[in-house]
């Protein structure tokens, strides 16, 4: 990477400092480590585009690993949903590991370790544990079990492998300093019982190890050069170097960890715990509720791999923990589907409008364009008729100049087609407009190169064809919480911030074209936002997510409060 080419950040110079130093560029090789505890959400999609973008502006690779050290919370789904969404992403890993791939490796070091002197069983309760362990401002007090001989403690870390013991007994413990002032140091665990199938290793193991144990050591195995942290594991960054410390050959690479902030995002959360809560209580429908901040969800929503990309590009990585408001997210999904999607019609809050003098029984097909975004203009046909659906917002009886949509005695075009003028209205008992009736200028066909055609009229409204309009189920959604940092309180809890208005589900219109769409197809409805086909929707019942609206609503609203 040329330095001139762009002003790096701080991990880049890092990078930058140790090939300077003497690192190889070739010795370079990055990794991912995701837990499959739950699905990635858009906090992992940040470290995913640094771990991976690191890989491709260095040409280096990238080691997908999973710490899969906790059989009782992980899962092969997740596993599964993990690679799914970096795939999705866009990036490739060059060798997918597991932490389970060198439990013999850190079983055989532990044992090293004990007879050097430098772990030992510890067989305390957790409560007696943690009185010893002391506080920050006060030393910790050494186990009365500190000091067993080599030969016990192999013989009971054997015997904990092997399954002989209930969980909770015993714990092997590495010995370093319980008077440390960085309270990780004083004699962190190294393995616990686990009586749990592993989604890999099965019931081959009764010891797990601890992830500050597995992490520096699964780095050093895979030769990872730089192992790059959220900020929460800084203080772990003095037990990760010990560890190495004690295996450490000095012919290989030495893994460096460095830390860098979380970017929470507004109106979310990104805790795993947190997200599995609204999963498991069902206050979402899964992990791929496109209210969920997970890349599943947001796939579904519709959101891009680009505009994801963008945006953790956008935010950048920086040394201090920030709340980046989600308004920027959807500029980034907005900008991107603007480039893409094609423009279709679709009419979500119908009334009827009429043309009283269009022949009664003809049809016509007009023709549409389908994104004025495209470097090469493309077309598609959508049928005309006498009778059309139009959104009730688009019509008034009586109204002021500054509304240039459809108003008794007032023109307008119909997009793509003919400039109508609206003429009487039919009320039902209660006073509602049932049906809208016009008349049209059999002249002003949009392209028809006309004098009418060319005429200036204030506005234009989109339509459906009554006689072609295909029904769906349209998702509108909104943001799940209402607080725009809904866990930042210890004394509310997250879920009281929920939004009781996340989820709106309409019956709207399409033009037929969107018949034959597919999941995950991106359009924008003219004038209403961009929506995509969920993974719910069949031939015979078309269902959209609204992906994101044409300009972001919430921040007037946020400006009023």
């Amino acid at each position: 990477m040329s330095t001139e080419e762009k002003a790096l950040n701080f991990i880049e110079q890092i990078i930058e400092e140790d090939l300077k130093n003497g690192l190889s560029q070739d010795k370079l090789r990055f990794r991912f480590p995701p837990e499959p505890n739950g699905y990635l959400h858009v906090g992992h999609a940040s470290a995913i585009c640094l771990n991976f973008g690191l890989g491709i502006d260095y040409n280096s690779p990238v080691n997908l690993r999973f710490d899969d050290t906790n059989p009782a919370k992980e899962e092969q789904e997740y596993v599964d949903a993990i690679k799914r969404d970096v795939e999705w992403l866009g990036f490739k890993w060059d060798k997918e590991c597991y932490a389970s791939d060198y439990f013999q490796e850190l079983y055989n070091w532990a044992i090293e370790f004990i007879k050097t002197g430098k772990a030992y069983v510890d067989s305390q309760s957790s409560e007696e544990m943690a009185k010893q362990k002391g506080t920050p401002t006060s030393p910790g007090t050494d186990s009365p079990f500190r000091n067993r001989s080599v030969a016990e403690n192999l013989d009971l870390f054997e015997r904990m492998k092997n399954g002989e013991f209930e969980e909770g007994t015993h714990i092997l413990r590495a010995k370093i300093d319980m008077k440390h002032t960085n309270m990780l140091m004083r004699d962190p665990i190294m393995y616990r019982i686990l009586h749990k199938h592993h989604h890999r290793t099965g019931d081959k193991w009764c010891v797990y190890p601890m992830y500050d144990w597995a992490h520096g050591e699964s780095d050093y195995l895979e030769q990872i050069s730089h192992s790059f942290c959220t900020l929460e594991f800084l203080p772990h960054r003095e037990l990760y170097d010990w560890f190495l410390d004690q295996i450490i050959d000095s012919t290989k690479v030495r893994p460096k960890q460095r830390e860098f902030a979380r970017r929470n995002l507004s109106h979310t959360v990104v805790s795993k715990r947190k997200l599995l809560q609204l999963v498991e209580e069902k206050h979402v429908t899964g992990w791929d509720d496109p209210r969920m901040s997970t890349i599943s969800g947001m796939r579904r929503r519709g959101y891009t791999p680009a505009s994801i990309r963008n945006f953790a590009k956008t935010i950048g990585i920086a040394k201090r923990t920030n709340l980046i408001d989600v308004s920027l997210l959807e500029f980034c999904v907005r900008e991107d589907l603007n480039k893409i999607a094609p423009r279709v019609m679709a009419v979500l809050n119908p009334v009827k409008l009429v043309i009283t003098n269009y022949p009664e029984g003809n049809e016509e097909w007009l023709e549409a364009e389908n994104n004025p975004e495209e470097e090469v203009l493309t077309y598609r046909k959508v049928p005309f008729s006498k009778e059309l659906y139009i959104e009730r917002e688009d019509f008034q009886e009586e109204a002021n100049k500054k509304f240039f949509r459809l108003t008794l005695g007032t023109e307008v075009r119909l997009k793509n087609a003919y400039i109508i003028k609206g003429e009487s209205v039919v009320k039902d008992a209660n006073g509602n407009i049932t049906e809208i009736h016009c008349t049209y200028d059999v002249d002003s066909r949009s392209g028809s190169g006309t004098e009418a055609s060319q005429r200036k009229v204030k506005g234009t409204i989109h339509w459906v064809s009554i006689a072609h309009a295909v029904p769906a189920e349209v998702r509108i959604y909104d943001r799940l919480f209402s607080h725009e940092s809904p866990d930042g309180n210890k004394e509310i809890d997250f879920k009281e911030f929920i939004n009781p208005n996340s989820l709106e589900v309409i019956t709207g219109y399409v033009e037929p074209s969107l018949k034959t769409s597919n999941n995950l197809d991106h359009f924008q409805f003219q004038r209403l936002g961009y929506y995509c086909v969920d993974k719910d929707s069949t031939s015979e019942k078309l269902v959209f997510n609204k992906t994101v609206g044409l300009r972001d609503t919430w921040a007037k609203v946020e400006s009023k409060e």
